[in-house]
């Protein structure tokens, strides 16, 4: 019983941990994106003299 208990509370934490880092690497290419728009527009600005 104590080797079921032990085995289930390892699967439920790795998949804490996996779901985890998939949510950060999607937080992550959302900011990358949101970057590279303001880095367009401000060079669009920086080309026409805003």
């Amino acid at each position: 019983m104590k080797r079921l208990l032990t085995l289930l509370m390892l699967v439920m934490f790795s998949s804490m941990v996996l779901t985890a880092c998939n949510t950060v690497a999607g937080a992550g290419k959302d900011v990358q994106k949101a970057g590279e728009k303001v880095s367009d527009k401000a060079q669009d600005c920086k080309d026409m003299k805003c």
